[in-house]
């Protein structure tokens, strides 16, 4: 355990102790025990490979408890390692191996033939065209990533306050808290042009600055954990895998703003990101890194943890804080803005986590650091979570800039069974698509507005030739309907009325004239709803329409839906490439098929249902739909 810390020089002796302690563990292995890798059995290979390590007589350090011990193996469990597609995972250092989808049988032949005999296992290596590849870094996957904010999230035991500081962690807090004024902080925050990566991308400095300047005794400083983009996992991975870098970006944040409260809004979806935290503010308060007279330093700051029901609202500011209060989670006009009155009517600087994450790099290794990678209008890094029909999914992070074509091909690997690519859903519903046309513009936020879409909390969701996009709209566009809060009449009743009309679209009911109506409307919500979650709602409908204008004509005119998505436009025919075989018409639930053996078969359209049964088990792909 951690001894209580009254000073800087107090914690960096802390810090070389456990520092120390680490370097005697002359391998280290590092187990994804992130949510994909648990759901896929990382728990049980930790637990595996400790026991046959201790079996075998070889020391094994799980923790460190900053003791001298003599040389060690490590064996963590650590956060995401970002290849969630290969899970789970686990690298081996000094050599910086890594083994991808291994299994608890696997555990014995990687102790004798790694641990023990230093011998790379082809077979569990990463494998592309016939390559290996043994090295973290050599690995496409990683090798356009520049881990920031993410770093030590495969390195480091979460719940574990002694690995944080074996790596620097609070040296950023101390430095803020002795070597700088709070003016100092803000204008390093300023200078780095880090813009808030919830989704608006404001600048992060100027809304500190404007927390500082009211003279209030009560301000707050709020984390957006609110996380409600389909497909998005960024700021659970940096709650559960490195809890302690958020608290230090908040507690910095206090200090620079003034600000002696925090608190930290987080789904309740995300149950081991309450847990960790909760673990993480213990630790914390125990070792005099948070509460009261922080590191000897008469500053306090103190953290709570607030859970949402998983209301998509409540992602965004006003009805955030409104939540927080107790209330409904509803949204308010401004002004007055949460700087000013947030939350308990108090000035209040909310950002979300990953922004927050950010902050101890900053303080710790500058602003000029900071700018190194990005744009210039766009600095830093970008965590995105890259989902839906690409090889490599998982969590990445990235220079501000990269192109699509970059984050799709090197990093993704490609799009699944060799399918070509047809389209990214960026910024979840409230973003919008990205076609091929789209391929090699930055990946930044000034970029992006300018074809239409938003960055939004960096959720990516590739789709291939075979993915319907009025489909897509329809879907997106249900979601916001679910998830308005109502208290708008353009997003509540208009909302409404774009869902009603692409299902009619999608059930082969559509009119021409519905792809105007759903512009006029889309248009008007953008205008007229009271938050910028309404105002950005119309988003996948408009920018679908923007680039596959056809596939609506197609559903609407043609009554047919190209990628067979939509079943009542889809119909079933068998093809020459018949053998007579039979399958289908035994398999069939409604005896839609009828045919001799050995000879074509034939479906009855009026019996059938469009299950697809007799696709999914012909032998030969005779029968097409569409």
């Amino acid at each position: 355990m951690v001894n209580r810390i009254e000073s800087q020089a107090a914690l960096q002796a802390e810090q070389a102790k456990y520092a120390a302690a680490l370097k005697l563990e002359t391998r280290r292995v590092l187990i994804c025990t992130g949510t994909g890798c648990l759901a896929s059995g990382g728990l049980k290979i930790y637990e595996a490979l400790q026991n046959r390590l201790k079996a075998l007589g070889i020391p094994v350090e799980v923790v460190l408890d900053g003791e001298v011990h003599g040389e060690s193996v490590g064996v963590r469990k650590t956060g995401c390692h970002g290849l969630c597609e290969f899970g789970p995972m686990l690298r081996i250092e000094p050599q910086n191996w890594v083994y991808v989808r291994v299994h608890e049988s696997d555990v014995d032949e990687i102790v004798e033939k790694t641990l023990v005999g230093g011998e790379f296992i082809d077979r569990l290596g990463y494998q592309k065209d016939g390559k290996v590849f043994k090295a973290h870094d050599d690995i496409p996957f990683y090798k356009k990533q520049t881990r920031r904010v993410l770093s030590l999230c495969d390195t480091i035991d979460a719940q574990s306050l002694e690995d944080y500081l074996a790596f620097g962690g609070y040296s950023a807090t101390a430095k803020a808290l002795f070597e700088m004024q709070p003016d100092e902080i803000i204008n390093e925050i300023t200078e780095s042009g880090i813009r808030g990566r919830g989704g608006a991308g404001f600048p992060m400095g100027k809304k500190w600055s404007q927390v500082a300047a009211h003279d209030e005794p009560v301000k707050y400083i709020v984390c957006n954990g609110d996380e409600g983009d389909p497909g998005a996992f960024m700021d659970r991975s940096c709650m559960e895998d490195n809890p302690h870098r958020l608290l230090e970006g908040m507690i910095i944040a206090g200090i620079a703003t003034g600000a002696t409260e925090g608190y930290i809004y987080v789904r309740a979806e995300y149950p081991t990101a309450v847990e960790r935290l909760t673990k993480a503010i213990e630790q914390a308060e125990a070792a005099g890194l948070l509460g009261d007279n922080i590191l000897g330093s008469g500053k306090s700051f103190h953290m709570h943890i607030n859970c949402g029901a998983g209301a998509f609202v409540c992602g965004e500011g006003s009805a955030l804080t409104a939540s927080i209060e107790g209330n409904r989670g509803m949204p308010r006009t401004k002004p007055p803005r949460t700087v000013d009155k947030g939350l308990f009517g108090k000035p209040t600087c909310l950002n979300n986590v990953e922004t927050l994450a950010s902050v101890s790099g900053i303080i710790e290794n500058g602003a000029a650091w900071y700018k190194s990678l990005g744009t210039e209008g766009s600095t830093g890094t970008k965590a995105f979570a890259l989902a839906g029909n690409v090889v490599n999914t998982g969590l990445i992070e990235v220079p501000m800039g990269i192109t699509l074509r970059e984050i799709v091909y090197d990093i993704g690997g490609g799009i699944k069974n060799g399918k070509d690519f047809k389209s990214v859903q960026i910024g979840g519903p409230s973003g919008g698509c990205l076609t091929k046309e789209h391929m090699d513009i930055p990946m930044d936020f000034d970029s992006l507005k300018k074809v239409g879409a938003i960055i939004g909390s960096g959720g990516l969701v590739v789709m291939d030739e075979d993915t319907c996009m009025v489909n897509i709209a329809q879907f997106f566009m249900n979601f916001i309907c679910e998830e308005s809060c109502g208290k708008c009449t353009p997003c509540r009743e208009g909302t409404t009325r774009m869902n009603d009309i692409l299902t009619a679209i999608t059930k082969g009911n559509g009119k021409m004239e519905d792809i105007e109506e759903l512009r006029d409307l889309a248009q008007t919500i953008k205008i007229s709803s009271l938050c910028g979650l309404g105002k950005t709602a119309p988003n996948p409908v408009l920018s679908t329409l923007q680039n596959f204008e056809e596939e609506y004509i197609e559903h609407i005119r043609d009554k047919r839906c190209r990628c067979g998505t939509c079943k009542d436009l889809s119909s079933y025919h068998i093809t020459e490439k018949c053998i007579g075989c039979t399958k289908c018409a035994r398999n069939c639930p409604v005896g839609a098929i009828s045919g001799e053996v050995r000879k074509r078969h034939t479906i009855d359209p009026g019996k059938c249902i469009k299950c697809g049964t007799c696709k999914a088990g012909c032998p030969v792909g005779a029968i097409k739909e569409g």
